[in-house]
């Protein structure tokens, strides 16, 4: 054998080997504490494994409400530190897809230097969309609602994602699906309900000072004013959505700049809501999650109750400070989604940016666990938008290890008929073109493993139609080689013209397959893009196995044969 060949083969042995050694955890299913020095095995997806799908969606209206809220609040504020004294109107909601707020000036003569100091100060974010006297009305503009858009999809993803990792799933999808759509795949998970929980958590914080000119009898007859009204909170409601509907109908009733919340007092036997005790807060608060530097589980040593510790960042504590220094005296809500978890007073103010979370009732347990969730959520950042579940199914392991097995059957058989085919019609050649198979499928899966790529149902299908393709360059080959042997060629000559004229031919078709591949990978999502992958691995291990592996052993068969006929 020539030099050039021994490099070849030694090339080839080594790529085998790595293959094989890359393979075998997956194929023996190596746990992770085994001695073997590779831990990476394939990671099969949601059909193959079984787990959670979800498809969640946006309310942008309700996005747009709280927005124009937030920033009439911001408003207000500026005009009076700038010496044009200000108050802030009611939210009109006459169209839902442009919510406006009302701001109200002290004198008319005042109203040219308001408009002025906003275009300032908002620029294109905000618009003037009418001028009463000393009565403004604004709206969000058009560029922030498509800023809003772009960045509350691109946000949520981003949360999604950090928190399913501190979850700890391995592999999860997560893609957007139009401007309002996330689509949600956590293969492998088992806890279902508190996945779906981590995941539509708002996460929203907020520091909200307590009106407690307000009796409590008082706010007792607004609460039962909304349930005579049929706005009850329901088992499986999300409570932020509840409470968000009993202000929006106590909205008369009200002060100015306040609404409810409320404490839940859960049962120590079942974890179900018991009673809610409610409270009259601001509106809005500068003081948000946003902040947060740290959010960490830690235990009072006096009372035995895990409580969430949190820690400020640099403009948290001072805005932090801040607060506690004009409201001594008060109480301050420690509100999360809705909820107030606690409500101390201030009796001075509080530097080093630190405050905690206490969670009362229920069992230790239900408390340890809870306050993982909400220093979980916290540190993995709040959603910038509510987040509506609109679709969910979950997906069985024994339906997914169904699929494995009919994959494998359906390979099996596969892979047999085309062997018995190729030996069948290529004689000792088509055990060349069998070898050469087997090979690519090892590739693949090696190349699988080595990039952390996750197998689906499409995937193997993917391998499937590789084989296919690998198959038809195997054909394509010994079709010119026979030609050139008709022709009255030696053997050597037929089988070096063979590879050579079919070499442009195979490189063509995977080129163009292989284009199709690229786009797929690009613009398709979840099992498009695995069955993308997969494909792509396969048609570069195809053209190297079909001509550089297929000629290799064919100058080896050559070799051993010299003299004689080929079968092929």
């Amino acid at each position: 054998m020539k030099r050039s060949w021994w490099y070849r083969f030694v090339f080839f042995m080594i790529v085998v080997t790595i293959s094989v050694i890359t393979v075998l955890p997956t194929v023996f299913k190596f746990g992770d504490d085994s001695h073997y020095p590779i831990k990476s095995k394939i990671a099969l997806g949601l059909d193959l494994q079984g787990g959670l799908y979800m498809v969640l969606g946006i309310d942008f209206n309700r996005v747009y409400k709280d927005e124009i809220k937030k920033n009439a609040i911001k408003l207000v504020d500026m005009l009076n530190d700038r010496g044009v004294e200000a108050k802030l109107g009611e939210l009109i909601l006459n169209d839902l897809t442009d919510p406006q707020h009302i701001v109200i000036l002290s004198d008319q003569g005042s109203v040219e230097k308001a408009e002025k100091e906003v275009r300032n100060y908002f620029g294109s974010y905000l618009r003037l969309t009418a001028a009463k006297g000393t009565t403004l009305h604004y709206g969000l503009s058009k560029t922030l609602k498509t800023e809003m858009e772009e960045q509350s999809v691109k946000k949520s993803i981003e949360v999604i994602r950090n928190r399913i990792d501190e979850f700890g799933v391995t592999e999860p999808d997560i893609v957007s699906q139009g401007k309002d759509r996330i689509i949600i795949q956590l293969p492998g998970v088992k806890d279902i309900d508190r996945a779906k929980e981590l995941i539509g958590k708002t996460a929203k914080l907020e520091f909200r000072i307590v009106n407690d000119d307000i009796s409590p009898v008082k706010l007792a007859e607004w609460v039962k004013k909304a349930e005579d009204a049929q706005i009850i909170y329901k088992k499986g409601e999300k409570f932020s959505a509840y409470v968000e509907k009993l202000n929006e109908f106590l909205k008369q009733d009200l002060p100015q700049g306040y609404e409810l919340v409320f404490q839940k007092i859960l049962s120590k036997v079942n974890n179900e809501i018991e009673t809610k005790i409610p409270y009259l807060v601001e509106a809005s608060s500068l003081l948000s999650g946003d902040d947060l530097q740290d959010a960490r589980v830690a235990i009072n040593q006096q009372k035995n109750e895990p409580y969430v510790s949190m820690e400020f960042k640099s403009r948290g504590a001072t805005l932090f400070e801040e607060i506690t220094d004009k409201n001594k005296g008060k109480r301050m809500a420690i509100v999360l989604d809705g909820n107030v978890y606690s409500a101390p007073q201030i009796r001075e103010k509080i530097s080093g940016g630190n405050a905690q979370i206490t969670l009362g009732g229920g069992s230790y347990y239900k408390a340890m666990n809870d306050s993982k969730d909400i220093a979980l959520v916290l540190r993995a950042g709040a959603l910038p938008v509510q987040l509506d579940f609109l679709e969910q199914r979950s997906v069985g392991p024994s339906l997914g290890q169904d699929s494995i097995n009919k994959a494998v059957f359906a390979s099996i058989v596969g892979i047999c008929i085309v062997f018995l085919f190729v030996f069948f019609y290529y004689k000792i050649s088509g055990f060349i073109a069998a070898i050469t198979l087997t090979v690519n499928v090892l590739i693949i899966l090696a190349v699988l493993v080595a990039l952390e790529a996750t197998l689906t149902l499409p995937g193997i299908a993917g391998i499937a139609l590789t084989v296919g393709m690998a198959v038809d360059a195997n054909i394509i080959i010994y079709e010119r080689i026979r030609d050139e042997i008709r022709l009255r060629v030696s053997n050597y000559k037929a089988v070096d013209n063979g590879f050579d004229q079919a070499f442009w031919t195979i490189l063509d078709a995977n080129i163009t397959t292989a284009l199709a591949g690229i786009f797929l990978f690009n613009f398709g999502t979840g099992p498009i893009k695995g069955f993308a992958v997969t494909l792509l691995i396969g048609i570069a291990a195809t053209v190297y196995t079909a001509y550089f592996v297929g000629r290799l052993m064919f100058e080896f068969y050559m070799n051993k044969v010299e003299g004689q006929d080929l079968s092929i």
